[in-house]
């Protein structure tokens, strides 16, 4: 048999100088815009080098822990702010780059962070929907977006403001690539940090900085003021997720079953200050092969545009894990610069007492 051999570092680099505008990102590049990109001794550390070092003209030494190992380093391939104490410490001070990013062990997922600006998953995937005709891929304008249902609603009113179609589907990458084929969606993103294109259909690390290098290329804004700018545009929709791990799993199964029983009464009733309007268990009919996905969470939906999801997962080690996400909708002219935590404390304070008059948490112990 033949082998034909690659050089994939190549061929993926020279397929985002076909999406993106290399020469306006180079032009910002020599304005004095500084990155640094953690590839977290991962699979994208060769492609990082060759496109942002070599290609882009960033300094050498702006991708850090680029040398993929067999063990990370020892560190966790995760790009989230508990396994980048560094990158998040680097982007606090004063003196920080101009754009933080990472990307994980298997280059699919991503972090976004600006100068004292971390940029939640769910924000970056409206920021990127709002902004992506910045990019010559996406100059035509979006197809449509797609999220998964426990990610936030910001990029809802993006879709809406557009007037593009949106989809909310169950968590799992299949339900986006079934859309992305059948070419009815652009953009894609959930809230654990994937975020994706038609260009490919995965998600794609690289590619979300890329893109997000791309926008403030052509707006010559620092992170923060582009979030200020489109959050008093569309308002914010702050947000969280809470795991309670390592609970009774026949006890969380009994709960969740409760809490389905009285989904029926819930609409009208307050919670956290907040008035109940919708109340479901989440069923997602797929618009490309028609197969039906039912029990996919539970759904609370407030009447100021604000949202409680609840998921049993099996992804725990030990146990059951519940998913709690809680979003608070601010429109705007709204509260548009508070801390997440303390927009959400009262919703995750009455959301616990209700979950306990329903039979309560399970855990051990």
């Amino acid at each position: 048999m033949a082998v034909e051999v690659i050089d994939s570092v190549s061929d993926y680099a020279t397929l985002m100088e076909q999406l993106f505008d290399f020469g306006e990102i180079r032009a910002l590049v020599r304005s004095g815009f500084t990155l640094r990109f953690d590839a977290m001794n991962a699979v994208t550390g060769p492609y990082a080098v060759d496109i942002l070092e070599k290609r882009l003209g960033f300094a050498p030494g702006t991708v850090v822990h680029g040398m993929p190992l067999e063990d990370f380093g020892g560190r966790h391939p995760d790009p989230d702010l508990a396994h980048l104490p560094d990158l998040y410490a680097l982007m606090m001070r004063d003196d920080a780059p101009d754009l933080g990013a990472a990307s994980d062990g298997d280059g699919d997922r991503n972090l976004i962070i600006g100068r004292d600006c971390y940029v939640s998953p769910s924000d970056s995937l409206a920021v990127l929907a709002a902004n992506a005709h910045l990019a010559p891929a996406y100059a035509g304008g979006l197809k449509g977006v797609a999220r998964s249902m426990p990610t936030s609603q910001a990029v809802d009113r993006v879709a809406a403001a557009l007037d593009i179609p949106l989809f909310e589907t169950p968590t799992g990458w299949k339900f986006f690539a079934n859309l992305l084929d059948a070419g009815m969606v652009t953009l894609c993103g959930e809230e654990s940090a994937g975020t994706g294109s038609d260009h490919v259909r995965e998600k794609d690390g690289l590619w979300a900085l890329l893109l997000w290098l791309n926008i403030l290329a052509r707006r010559r804004l620092p992170v923060a003021a582009l979030m200020q700018e489109h959050w008093a545009r569309f308002g914010r929709n702050y947000y969280a997720r809470h795991d309670y791990e390592g609970l009774d799993g026949d006890k969380a199964d009994q709960l969740i079953a409760n809490l389905r029983a009285a989904l029926p009464g819930l609409p009208g009733r307050a919670l956290g200050g907040l008035t109940l309007e919708t109340a479901d268990d989440f069923l997602y009919r797929d618009p490309v092969d028609g197969s039906v996905s039912p029990h996919q969470g539970v759904r609370l939906g407030f009447a100021d545009g604000s949202r409680i999801v609840l998921r049993l997962s099996g992804t725990g080690t030990t146990g059951a894990t519940l998913r709690v996400y809680l979003e608070r909708y601010e429109p705007p002219g709204g509260v548009l610069d508070a801390k997440p935590s303390a927009m959400l404390a009262g919703l995750a304070s009455a959301l616990e007492a209700m979950l306990e008059a329903l039979g309560g948490l399970g855990r051990p112990g």
